[in-house]
């Protein structure tokens, strides 16, 4: 395979993807669902939010132009922070993995100089120019909230992810 930007941006994007789930591996049902922080997030919801607001809507709606997502999501008037109690971990999980599998499906052909497929007009005049802009906020997102979930798992247990001797 030939090493080029896209690859090596899906190959980030993908390392940080890895890490949301990662650490949280381990962590029961009530721990996931529990908020440990004053602005009253809960680990489930992060990953939550994260298929939603990130992959769903940057790549599938937003990248994509993909009808169907972008009807979904302005029409849904879901809070993506909060997963329905219906909704167990795994679940939560798996829809996470599939929207960064869908994802992956329509980047892997992707022209990175095209303009994103849909615009929402919220937005007002600001806008990404390209797809490549549209990876790296999705991939700064991910990595920001892996941080996010790396202080949130120490407080629950005191597990770190990446132990430096």
């Amino acid at each position: 395979m030939t090493d080029t930007e896209l690859t090596t941006l899906l190959d980030v994007l993908n390392s940080k993807r890895k890490h949301v789930l990662d650490i949280l591996e381990g962590l029961d049902e009530e721990a996931l669902r529990r908020p440990v922080l004053p602005s009253g997030w809960t680990c489930l919801g992060l990953v939550h939010h994260l298929a939603l607001d990130d992959e769903k809507f940057w790549f599938r709606a937003v990248a994509a132009g993909e009808r169907a997502a972008i009807e979904e999501i302005l029409g849904s008037g879901e809070d993506a922070w909060q997963p329905t109690p219906e909704m167990t971990a795994e679940e939560v999980f798996a829809l996470y993995r599939q929207e960064g599998e869908l994802a992956d499906a329509f980047l892997a052909g992707a022209d990175l100089d095209a303009a994103p497929g849909w615009w929402p007009d919220f937005f007002g005049s600001w806008r990404y120019d390209n797809l490549r802009k549209v990876i790296l906020h999705v991939i700064t997102e991910t990595a920001t909230h892996a941080g996010h979930l790396d202080a949130v798992r120490e407080l629950i247990d005191g597990r770190q992810r990446l132990i430096v001797t």
